[in-house]
C-alpha cells in the first residue's frame, strides 16, 4: 500500500529491545514512532511487510573520527562519506571526537568540527569534546560545552595530545562539578616510547609487526588501572574506550569491585581480528595498524563473553580510515603508519553475524550495546536507542535469512580496502529509517544529507 511518504507501517516483524523481543507492528508519523501494537491499520501510511525480519532501533556509533588531520595526512572519510557509510549499515547516529588543539579554546575546537560537518551528514550526529590542555579558561568552558549539548569529553594518556596524571585528576574533578563524563584512550606512553626507541634503532624499524610489539597489552592495562584510581580519588565515573584485552578488562573488574562506575567500550576489530595479521608478508599488514593494536584470539573470546555478561556496555567502531597509499607513509618507519581502520559501515552486520548468529550474544544484547546503552551513556535516551512511542523513528530492518560477502568494491566508505575482505556475514541491513524517513535500502543510501546535530544531555546509564 502506497502512503504519503510521511508515514510508514512496518508489519509482521520482530521488534528487538534490550529486555526482550516481540512480534508487533510499528507505525511512524513524521519524525516519531506513533504506535506499536498488533494488527495495526493505517490507510495513510506506506505499508512494509517485515515478515521474518528483525526490527532494531537505529544503531548509535559513539566513536568515529571523520575528517581528522593526523600523522601528516587526513582520514579518507569526512563527514559526508563517513555518515553515508554509517547509515547504509544501520547506524542512524554517530558521535565524532572533536578536538580543541593546544592553543585553542573548547569553543573554537567545537566550531571547527561543526564546520567539518557542514559538508552534509546522512545520519544524525553529536560531538565529544577532546581536552588536550588545561587551564582556568578551559575549565570554565566545560560548563559552556554542557550548555551547548556537548556533554561528553575525551582525554588521552598517550600521543602528543596526552595529559599527565595531575591534569587528568583536575579534569575529572571539574567534569564531576558540571555533570559531564569523559572517555579515555588508555595506554602507558612512557612504556610505548621506550619500546619504540628500542625497535627503531635497528632493522625492526621497517617491520609492521613492530607496531603491536611496542604497544603491549600491559601498556593498556596499566593505563586503565591508573585512570581508574584517578577516578576513584575524584569519585566520578569514567569510560574506557576501545578496550582490547582481558588484561585491561581485569583492571576494570577490580575498579568495579571497589564500588566504582567504570564503563567499557570495545570495537568490532577486536572481536574479529587478531595480531597474527601483523605478520603478513610485505606491507600488507599495515592495513590493520590501529591503536591500541589487535590482540590474541583469547582476548577476542574474553571480550565476547564480557559483552554477553554485561561487563562491556557499548560496541563502537573507532572508525578512522586511511587508504593503502596513506598507510605507506610509515613504510620506512613503523611509528609513522597512520593508525586506524574503517568500521562504521559493518558494525551492525558484524555484531549480528559473529555475535547473534553464532550464539555468542543474544539479539537483545546486540540491541543493548549498539543502541540503548550508547543512547543512555551519551545523553540521548529515550529520544534515541529504543523502539518506543514518542521516540525518534530511527529504525533498522535486518534480514537474518540473507548473507553478503564483505568487499571493498561495494562498500560506501572512501577507504580502498576492507579489513574483513571476503568474509561472509550472515544478516543483511535491508532498510534504514532516520527520523521517519527512508534513507537507505540494500546497503545503499537512497536519501542523503538528512542528518541533524544532536544536543545531548547528561549521561543516564
Amino acid at each position: 500500500m502506497k502512503g504519503n511518504g510521511n508515514s510508514f507501517l512496518i508489519k509482521n516483524g520482530t521488534l528487538v529491545f534490550s529486555n526482550g523481543s516481540k512480534k508487533a507492528d510499528i507505525l511512524t508519523e513524521g519524525e516519531k514512532i506513533k504506535r506499536i501494537g498488533e494488527n495495526l491499520s493505517a490507510p495513510q501510511a506506506e505499508e512494509i511487510d517485515a515478515s521474518g525480519k528483525l526490527i532494531f532501533p537505529g544503531f548509535i556509533d559513539a566513536h568515529t573520527h571523520f575528517d581528522l588531520h593526523v600523522a601528516g595526512t587526513v582520514t579518507a572519510d569526512d563527514f559526508y562519506s563517513g555518515t553515508k557509510a554509517a547509515v547504509s549499515g544501520g547506524t542512524t547516529t554517530i558521535i565524532d571526537f572533536g578536538t580543541a588543539y593546544p592553543g585553542e579554546t573548547l569553543k573554537e575546537g567545537l566550531s571547527n568540527w561543526m564546520e567539518k560537518a557542514s559538508v552534509g551528514c546522512s545520519c544524525d550526529y553529536g560531538i565529544h569534546q577532546t581536552i588536550t590542555e588545561w587551564n582556568p579558561s578551559i575549565s570554565k568552558e566545560c560548563q559552556d560545552m554542557m550548555d551547548m549539548g556537548v556533554s561528553t569529553f575525551k582525554i588521552y594518556m598517550t600521543y602528543d595530545t596526552r595529559l599527565d596524571d595531575k591534569t587528568i585528576l583536575e579534569v575529572l574533578q571539574r567534569l564531576k562539578e558540571v555533570g559531564g563524563i569523559t572517555g579515555c584512550h588508555c595506554e602507558n606512553t612512557g612504556m610505548i616510547e621506550a619500546l619504540q626507541e628500542e625497535y627503531a634503532s635497528d632493522d625492526r624499524k621497517t617491520k609492521v609487526s613492530s607496531h603491536y610489539l611496542t604497544r603491549p597489552a600491559a601498556a593498556e592495562a596499566e593505563a586503565i588501572n591508573r585512570l581508574c584510581h584517578l577516578a576513584e580519588v575524584a569519585d566520578t565515573p569514567v569510560i574506557d574506550v576501545h578496550l582490547t584485552c582481558e588484561e585491561g578488562l581485569e583492571e576494570i573488574r577490580a575498579a568495579r569491585g571497589r564500588g566504582q562506575k567504570v564503563y567499557a567500550e570495545t570495537c568490532p576489530q577486536y572481536l574479529t581480528m587478531d595480531d597474527s595479521l601483523y605478520e603478513l608478508p610485505g606491507f600488507e599488514s599495515a592495513k590493520y595498524v590501529c591503536a591500541p593494536p589487535l590482540r590474541k584470539k583469547s582476548d577476542e573470546a574474553a571480550l565476547w563473553k564480557a559483552i554477553a555478561d554485561g561487563e562491556i556496555q557499548t560496541v563502537s567502531t573507532d572508525h578512522c580510515s586511511f587508504t593503502e597509499k596513506q598507510k605507506e607513509l610509515g613504510k620506512e618507519d613503523f611509528r609513522k603508519i597512520p593508525g586506524g581502520m574503517p568500521g562504521v559501515e559493518l558494525r551492525g552486520r558484524i555484531l549480528y553475524s559473529e555475535g547473534v548468529a553464532k550464539g555468542r550474544i543474544t539479539k537483545e544484547k546486540m540491541c543493548e550495546v549498539c543502541a540503548e546503552n550508547p543512547a543512555k551513556l551519551y545523553g540521548l535516551f529515550p529520544r534515541k536507542g529504543i523502539l518506543a512511542e514518542g521516540s525518534d523513528a530511527d529504525i533498522v530492518i535486518l534480514n537474518p535469512a540473507e548473507s553478503e560477502t564483505v568487499s571493498a568494491k561495494t562498500q560506501v566508505s572512501q577507504c580502498d580496502y576492507a579489513p574483513l575482505e571476503g568474509k561472509i556475514l550472515t544478516g543483511t541491513i535491508e532498510r534504514v529509517f532516520l527520523r521517519g524517513e527512508a534513507v537507505a535500502a540494500g546497503g545503499r543510501v537512497i536519501r542523503e544529507n538528512r542528518g541533524e546535530f544532536l544536543k545531548r544531555g547528561k549521561s543516564d546509564l
